[in-house]
């Protein structure tokens, strides 16, 4: 049983801060959505390392926006519902690609600067888009573009305080309502944040694989501290695996960005042989979902561990200006982007499911809001189209502040009474658990799955729940039992879902079944599992 609070504390006996709004998480969305916040509040962002550290960081293909004269915002909205394969909410995906433009051009303002060419913002093609949409910086280092321009932005404002080295432990709520965080400081000692709102920022869950892009801070924090509040979460089951990570001994899976592709990289097993041309007619522009199993199938056909990424056609000069990051990051393991076809495999990357919202941005509890890859806000459905993760970030961030602004201020006064039994003592050999539940989930919870997998995998994982009658003091011991939270609800998510439909393969269920599964997966604490019906 995972219980409401992961450590035993009084709140009146606790220091108290106040604030107007709490930004947890300093990637895109808690960046963006603390500056507009700042404009008419004070604001607190807390981040269990810094400005610096988020996903957001390592993004390189850019951001999708429709700019160009040829685009439009229906062919955007048409590419993000085919990708999200049927459970995409069109009211959500019509904020996006509506309200995307705008967005970019907040992040213009806020300093960010783009590539440009002939006078004309730089534009991209990535996987399933119909059109070239795609934003970027650097040529492949737009996360860390956008970073650096809004953490400047964010250290010069006077209404945003920074708490870099504090972890938040969980969301304080009185009657479904939200009334701020209990943090513990880099001293190991603990206080309590009262707001009028509190949003989200946390990022995704890539830690619960051990092959990922994501940094080891994705440990699925604000998804497990909203489940424990009683939050609604939804559609865990869908993960989406990069198709093309660096696979070569002694490198981590450094990204290798679909953007390649998209400026005419192709896929080539270990024989040289292309083999997306048998798979689908977008080729290796197809879905992601679909490439990455292609890829998986290859490799199983060949006996490799690895396929190989190709530009070796394209001009050096052109692949050295388009991706010096990745250029210069395969150099350093002596593989050169420019001559050398590169071995890559999937890795995992991104949560389509969260935290449900409104297209507020508004959980199930009220005052509490969730930006980002935490969110579970409709767009990206069962499959997250290319570069419409920091839209989305952008576009719910705005809509965040603005029903912010409309809230009344909360009553201050609340009984909170909270007590467990929790033996004195660290946690040991969380170095080894959490190596065991990356297995559990590489291995029965990946690309490809099944039911006795999913049973045996979930069996494996409620071994470790013990941890929850531990003393959890350290960062790693709270992080270990955030991501336990999150493999269960993604693991039990999947058995759920007996069909095969984006992110989510069930090889004893390959097809897409619309007839019974059009539908979302929910899970709440108290409530346990439901579904709900997608409205056209």
């Amino acid at each position: 049983m995972i219980p409401r609070y992961l450590v035993d504390f009084s709140l009146d006996k606790l220091p108290r801060v106040q604030t107007d709004v709490i930004v947890i998480g300093a990637g895109i969305a808690g960046l963006f959505t603390a500056i507009r916040a700042s404009e008419r509040h004070n604001v607190l962002m807390i981040t269990k390392k810094s400005l610096l550290d988020s996903n957001t960081r390592y993004a390189q293909g850019g951001i999708a926006a429709v700019i160009s004269d040829e685009d439009s915002p229906e062919y955007h909205r048409q590419d993000t519902l085919i990708a999200g394969a049927g459970l995409c909410d069109s009211d959500a995906v019509d904020v996006l690609v509506h309200e995307g433009p705008e967005g970019v051009q907040d992040l213009i303002q806020m300093g960010t600067q783009f590539d440009i060419e002939n006078g004309e913002f730089a534009l991209t093609k990535e996987g399933a888009h119909s059109q070239r949409r795609i934003l970027h910086a650097h040529g492949d280092a737009t996360g860390a573009e956008i970073v650096r321009a809004l953490s400047e932005r964010t250290k010069l404002s006077k209404q945003i305080q920074i708490w870099d080295d504090h972890i938040v432990l969980d969301l304080i709520t009185y009657e479904n309502e939200c009334k701020g965080v209990l943090v513990q400081k880099p001293d190991g000692s603990r206080l309590f944040v009262q707001a009028n709102a509190t949003i989200l920022c946390t990022g995704g869950t890539g830690q619960l694989y051990r092959y990922t892009t994501n940094p080891d801070i994705a440990t699925g924090d604000g998804i497990a501290m909203a489940y424990r509040a009683g939050a609604v979460i939804r559609d865990m089951e869908f993960i989406q695996f990069h198709p093309t990570s660096l696979c070569y001994p002694g490198a981590p899976r450094f990204l290798i960005s679909e953007a390649l592709r998209g400026e005419g990289a192709v896929l080539r097993n270990i024989r040289g042989e292309r083999f997306m041309e048998k798979v689908h007619p977008m080729l290796e522009l197809a879905p992601r979902d679909v490439v990455a199993r292609a890829i998986v199938r290859e490799m199983e056909l060949t006996k490799s561990t690895f396929v190989y990424i190709d530009i070796t056609h394209e001009s050096a000069e052109m692949v050295r200006h388009r991706f010096p990051n990745i250029y210069e990051y395969c150099l350093t393991y002596g593989l050169d982007l420019t001559s050398d076809w590169i071995p890559v495999a999937p890795a995992a990357h991104y949560m389509m499911g969260g935290i449900r919202t409104d297209l507020n941005g508004q959980t199930s509890i009220e005052r509490l809001y969730a930006c980002g890859e935490v969110s579970s806000t409709g767009v990206h459905g069962a499959n997250r189209l290319a570069s419409n993760s920091l839209s989305e970030a952008i576009v719910f961030g705005r809509r965040i502040v603005e029903h912010i602004a409309s809230l009344s201020e909360q009553n201050q006064t609340f009984d909170l009474a909270e007590s467990s039994h929790r033996p004195e003592g660290p946690m040991q050999a969380i170095v080894e658990k959490r190596l065991k539940l990356q297995k559990i989930m590489l291995r029965y919870v990946g690309l490809v799955r099944n039911g006795r997998g999913l049973e045996k995998g979930i069996e494996e994982l409620k071994r470790q729940l013990s941890v929850f009658e531990s003393c959890l003091t350290k960062r790693e011991e709270i992080e270990f039992a955030n991501l336990l939270t999150c493999a269960l609800l993604a693991s039990e998510s999947a058995l759920i879902r007996e069909e095969s439909r984006g992110g989510h393969y069930r090889e004893d269920f390959p097809e897409k079944d619309d007839l019974i599964w059009r539908k979302h997966v929910l899970i709440q604490r108290d409530h346990g599992f439901t579904e709900e019906r997608i409205h056209d």
